[in-house]
Order: C-alpha cells, then structure tokens, then sequence
C-alpha cells in the first residue's frame, strides 16, 4: 500500500472516507487453524483425487473451487474468495450475504458485502463530498453497505489498473485492488477511474480465528471468486450465483448439517 495518507472529506457523518486500510499492510499468510464443516468422503466407493464431498443439510455436492480444507491439511487463506452465508447464519448483518475476501491471513481478515445495495446513489454520495458526477450510467449506480464495521468510511473494490496508483489502495490476488482514498472517486468523476467498480460503505472484518470458528460452525460457504458476479450480475441474483460455482442453489441448502 502506498505510505501517504489520503485527503479527509465528509457526507454528513461519513467522515474520513480516505483511510489507509492497516490490514493491506500484511501479507496474506495461512490459517493456522483447520477448518471443520461437516467433511465427509463416500464410503463404498474410494473417492477420486480432489472429490471431497461437503454436506450441508441433505446436500452432498462435490466441493470443486471451495478452499474448505479436510483434517490433514495445514493452511487455509480465503484471499479472493466469496463468503456465501448459510442459513444458519445467525447474524442479521450478514444474512444472505455474498462477501468478497479482500484479505485474509492468520491475525485477521477484511471483507466487503457485494449484494446489499443502499438507497444512496453515487451521484448523491458525489454532491456530499463536493465531486460532479455527470456520467450518464453511473449517476444511478448504488452505494453498497459493506459491512458493519467502519460504516462511516467507504471502500472501492474495483479492477486493478496499469495507470498511477491511487494514495491508499490494496491489491487483491485476481486482479482486483481496495481503494479508499478520495483520488479514485476524482478519477471516476472524470471519466478516468477504474472501468468498473464497487463502492460500499463500511467493511466486515473478523479478529485471528473468528472467521475460522464460523465456517466450522457452518457459516459459510467459500468458493473462488468470479469477478463477473460483482461487475455484472445484479446485485439480487449474485447469492445464486456465487452458489452456483460451487454447482448448487440455495433451495439445496439447509440451516444445520446433516446426517448420512
């Protein structure tokens, strides 16, 4: 992340919008901790390399790009991965959420909810910080909340680049970046900002272990992420999506584990 600090600003009590995010300091290193989400191989038949199969209620799906790992594995990292949060998901700010992994190493990790659009618009949240935006299809593109934490601060989760690198920004392995600093609202403002783009406000973050103990707790679904589902997809059909990469609908899914 680039050393210097990005300019303040203010929309009411968003205050502070260009904040360095101190986690993109880190690099991304391994869990140490080993996921446990209800594993289970087919009995009668040996399974094929890498036909692990997942149970969720009576689902039994093979867990194909999902970094849910067995017993016997050491390391997990969920970078660039989507969270896809199960019925059982007890929290209301995350029920039927999909959350983009930005980071994830063994003291923390930092994510943005992809599909919970606001009633701000971004022209609105532009005239707050004292920007024009008068292009025509983004006038009416939504503010997106991203998480409970640090809801006054705003986060842009966009493709990354190979113009000048804004004041406070992150890559992301899979070629997207986190920017929150103000320069790259100015460069959309004028035509010259990433091509697309998200902005939220407010991040979800999860403390060593955390995120860890809900997938095992059957949470979450991972899967690899597909930049399309953010960009492309409309924001009320990305949960169906980023379950369909692992090749199941939310119909299949149940609240507990279940039984074989």
């Amino acid at each position: 992340m680039n050393e210097r600090h990005a300019p303040v600003f203010f929309i009411e009590r968003i205050e502070n919008f260009a904040i360095e995010n101190e986690r993109a300091q880190h690099a991304a290193a391994p869990c140490k901790r080993v996921i446990e989400c209800s594993i289970i191989r087919r009995s009668q038949v040996p399974p094929k390399p890498d036909q692990t199969y997942i149970k969720v209620g009576h689902l039994a799906a093979p867990l194909l790009k999902s970094l849910i790992m067995s017993k016997t594995s050491d390391h997990i990292n969920l970078t660039n991965q989507f969270l896809i949060a199960m019925p059982s998901m007890a929290d209301p700010a995350f029920s039927g959420t999909v959350v983009y992994l930005c980071d994830h190493n063994k003291k923390s990790a930092l994510g943005l909810v992809i599909n919970r659009p606001t009633d701000i618009d971004l022209q609105s949240l532009f005239q707050r910080i004292d920007l024009k935006l008068e292009i025509e299809p983004l006038v009416h593109l939504p503010v997106y909340f991203g998480g409970p934490v640090q809801t006054e601060r705003g986060f842009v989760l966009h493709e990354e680049g190979e113009g000048e690198p804004y004041s406070s920004s992150m890559s992301v392995p899979g070629g997207l970046a986190m920017t929150t600093s103000k320069d790259v609202l100015e460069a959309v403002a004028s035509g010259k900002g990433p091509e697309r783009f998200l902005l939220t406000l407010g991040h979800a973050g999860w403390g060593a272990g955390q995120l860890e103990e809900e997938i095992s707790k059957n949470g979450w679904l991972t899967v690899e992420a597909d930049p399309r589902i953010i960009f492309d997809v409309p924001a009320e059909d990305r949960l169906e999506a980023a379950l369909s990469l692992l090749g199941v609908s939310r119909s299949m899914l149940s609240g507990e584990a279940g039984h074989a």
